[in-house]
């Protein structure tokens, strides 16, 4: 069984029920959520031994968090609880041409300020072949950011593999360094890393003119990288999106097939869903496979509400080979 490390922080997520807007509802549906933790747990349902780092508060919202991760068959052990708040988001479903709302309420979390003298690298990374991190994280604050270079020197150390979602927000550079001051350090480390050519402007503080010119440069300035993995949407409407996937390695590059997804369920949580896929299709398969079935695995998520993917192995496997879709299981 493969072991499988995640990092970053887990928030309560509240969402008016069904597609009400902030200002109809009178009550809010619970979700435990995070970027990293989703991919970990997907990647727990499908057999993997998986153990996420994260801090939660120490009172009655971090446990039942904790609670939640186990329940998703995530390791918990690793996890601090300290002093300080658990970080919120509230979720407004979209439907049709109106375009789904997110606001955050996370500064000073519990997570945030989280000492990377807590924790211990060396017995987190034992025995294990993967590590993931997301850019999320190194966003939050300057101990996040020295956490997560932490964790990505111990996994060079021990031979780790390592992938990253760069996943750029503007709204969450707020602790006084710019991405390019943090975020280059991070990606000579890692081996193989999901991001569009924003995410590579903004981090390197470069502009690309394409998405070719940014891939050749990160090859050449990144010898550690193994993959560059982009992700492509269409949006029709917030119900209707058309998605597909490309992996770049050195030599070759490997397409998914497209996917019309009309009728959303929740678009919160694929591309976690995509990066666990990724994740297990790298460690499993060969990688004209493994982009096939990551993009399977975001597909399907579009059709499962709350943040984690909750579905079997054989469900993504028999989608990405073609079958499935909408049969009857008997």
């Amino acid at each position: 069984m493969k072991k499988i490390v995640t990092l970053g922080e887990v928030m309560l997520r509240l969402s008016p029920p069904g597609n009400q807007r902030f200002f109809q509802t009178h009550s809010f549906d619970v979700e435990f959520g995070g970027s990293e933790a989703n991919v970990g747990a997907a990647l727990a349902y499908w057999g993997m031994d998986v153990a996420h780092i994260t801090a939660f508060p120490d009172h009655e919202i971090g446990w039942a968090a904790a609670g939640q991760l186990r329940k998703n068959g995530i390791d918990t052990r690793f996890i601090p609880h300290v002093s300080g708040r658990m970080g919120v988001y509230y979720l407004e479903q979209g439907a049709m041409q109106r375009s789904s709302q997110v606001i955050y309420d996370r500064a000073g979390s519990a997570f945030a300020n989280l000492e990377p003298s807590k924790l211990n690298w060396d017995a987190i990374l034992e025995g294990a072949d993967w590590l993931h991190w997301s850019g999320i994280t190194p966003a939050l604050s300057q101990s996040c950011a020295e956490l997560t270079l932490a964790a990505l020197q111990k996994a060079q150390e021990k031979g780790v593999k390592v992938s990253g979602d760069l996943n750029y927000r503007s709204n969450l550079w707020q602790f006084g360094k710019a991405p390019h001051d943090i975020m280059p350090k991070l990606m000579e480390l890692t081996h193989v890393i999901i991001a569009g050519t924003r995410d590579f402007k903004q981090c390197l503080n470069e502009d690309y003119k394409s998405f070719t010119e940014v891939r050749n440069m990160a090859f050449e300035r990144f010898p550690q990288l193994d993959y560059i993995v982009k992700t492509d949407r269409i949006s029709h409407s917030s119900s209707n999106n058309t998605i597909s996937a490309t992996l770049f390695g050195k030599k070759k590059t490997f397409s998914s097939r497209s996917y019309e997804l009309t009728h959303i369920v929740d678009r919160v949580g694929t591309g976690d869903a995509f990066g666990g896929g990724l994740i297990y299709g790298l460690l499993h398969m060969k990688p004209k496979d493994a982009i096939e079935f990551a993009m399977a695995a975001g597909a399907i998520k579009h059709s499962v509400p709350g943040d984690i993917l909750l579905c079997s192995l054989q469900e993504v496997k028999e989608l990405a080979a073609g079958e499935g879709g909408g049969k009857i299981k008997r």
